[in-house]
């Protein structure tokens, strides 16, 4: 659904919104060596902040002129690979290890890896299953989460990455059974 005209048509490959996304992809892993690296510093934050940014830019991009398969497609893998590479660089970067982001890395990837396989698997039955409000906060509270552990301010203070990580784990399990009911729902009503 478009809040505006659409621009592009659904193949479009070359879309601002893709662009958007192309750069995520790109500065990801400048972010994730600035976190083995530095992890705690203003360019690790700064670099951080750009990525996520392009994240919340290229949503309303797309909705103003038009989502495209290829945007529905490269949007949630950046997230993954920011978000994923990120939490892994973060435990390798603890001077003792972040353990306390080991469990929730691990929920984290396991259904980030179920959800891909099971929304390719209702693509190929024609089923759609669009992200929901609550998955886009996931996203919010997961970037949030690594953001409080780079940033000089607050990084001194761990516990408050370690609980809105957990917060993300469980917002990450809720999300992944929420896509799993939707589905469920839809493949019901396509039959």
């Amino acid at each position: 659904m478009t809040t505006g005209q659409r621009t592009y048509g659904e193949t479009a490959l070359l879309t601002p919104a893709n662009m958007m996304t192309a750069f995520r992809l790109l500065v990801a892993p400048v972010f994730i060596y600035l976190i083995v690296v530095h992890r705690i510093s203003w360019w690790t934050t700064v670099v951080g902040f750009l990525a996520a940014a392009s994240d919340y830019f290229d949503g309303i991009v797309a909705r103003r002129h038009g989502t495209t398969r290829s945007g529905a497609f490269l949007d949630p893998l950046a997230d993954k690979v920011l978000v994923l590479g990120a939490l892994y660089a973060l435990i390798l970067a603890r001077p003792h290890g972040l353990t306390s982001f080991l469990a929730p890395a691990v929920i984290i990837t396991v259904r980030e890896v179920w959800m891909s396989f099971y929304r390719s698997r209702a693509a190929r039955r024609g089923i759609s299953i669009p992200a929901s409000k609550l998955a886009k906060w996931k996203t919010f509270v997961q970037d949030w989460a690594i953001a409080l552990c780079v940033i000089p301010v607050t990084a001194h203070y761990p516990m408050i990455g370690e609980v809105t990580i957990w917060v993300a784990a469980a917002m990450t399990i809720y999300t992944g059974w929420q896509y799993y009911v939707d589905g469920r729902r839809l493949g019901n009503r396509a039959r």
